[in-house]
């Protein structure tokens, strides 16, 4: 498996399990650098590579009334502001192919939206940057379908790549992991995340926004980890009834610290038998 370098760390086989987390959108400066300082506290306490995740546009809410964040401009002044600060790699979610070049002289990880996984041109300019791409996985693939986004990236001249499950679509506002996919994506040779926040969400669920089971993040975290990833994906906040973008499935900071433990104690059992084979 190719190992990719985020920041002076490798995520891959072997490595140990990297956590991407942060608020849904960048809400103000003070709240989103709260919420990554108590995320990368934790992370320091437990060993474990952090990655500072928010989003500077929502361009796919279900209503066009919804927050969206503050745009790419301010929203990279921010996340540049909050990178110093805290010292850790930043990743953050592009939707067009003209937001690439500026996105990667700040963020460490160029994130390709689910919905937008199959878009040539986008793939190709976050690859041009020569930053990490990560790509989730549309809920409307098989994560076979994958390999020909891998193909994509290659084409466009990356090796810098890593692949996220975030849930598969039955209809009616729900989401299923198959946990088949994460050892079938990693065949194609990179890391590969497990977005337990996104996968628990409602699509649509309240109407012109969406809901979510957030108590079941934790049980879905633990059985990905179980089949091998390589990093979890996790939307996080301080008080998510506040959060002005997907409160109702992001994980409580104080709920964090234990859910990571249990991760760390299953990956180290994964890790163990397969250096026994």
């Amino acid at each position: 498996m190719n190992k990719v370098a985020a920041g002076n760390f490798l995520i891959g086989d072997g490595e140990p399990l990297v956590l991407m987390a942060g608020p849904c959108v960048l809400e103000s400066y003070e709240r989103s650098l709260l919420i990554g300082r108590g995320i990368k506290e934790i992370c320091e306490r437990l060993s474990v590579p952090y990655i500072f995740k928010a989003s500077f546009d929502k361009a796919n809410r279900s209503s066009y009334h919804s927050f969206r964040g503050p745009g790419l401009k301010e929203g990279l002044k921010l996340l540049a502001k909050i990178k110093k600060e805290l010292n850790v790699p930043v990743v953050t979610d592009i939707h067009e192919s003209f937001q690439a070049e500026p996105a990667a002289k700040v963020a460490d990880v160029l994130q390709i939206p689910a919905f937008l996984c199959r878009q040539t041109d986008l793939l190709h300019a976050a690859a041009q940057t020569g930053q990490v791409v990560n790509v989730k996985k549309g809920q409307f693939l098989s994560p076979n379908d994958m390999r020909n986004v891998v193909d994509k990236l290659h084409a466009s001249g990356t090796e810098k790549i890593l692949l996220t499950e975030r849930g598969a679509s039955f209809g009616y506002n729900n989401l299923v992991v198959d946990m088949r996919s994460f050892p079938i994506m990693r065949s194609f040779g990179y890391p590969v995340i497990f977005d337990g926040t996104h996968s628990v969400q409602l699509p649509g669920g309240a109407g012109e926004t969406s809901s979510g089971n957030r108590e079941y993040v934790e049980y879905l975290v633990r059985a990905a980890v179980g089949a091998g990833v390589d990093g979890l994906f996790l939307e996080v906040h301080d008080n998510p009834a506040e959060a002005l973008s997907d409160g109702a499935n992001m994980v409580y900071l104080d709920c964090l610290e234990d859910m990571l433990k249990d991760a760390l104690a299953i990956n180290a059992v994964v890790k163990r038998n397969k250096k026994g084979r």
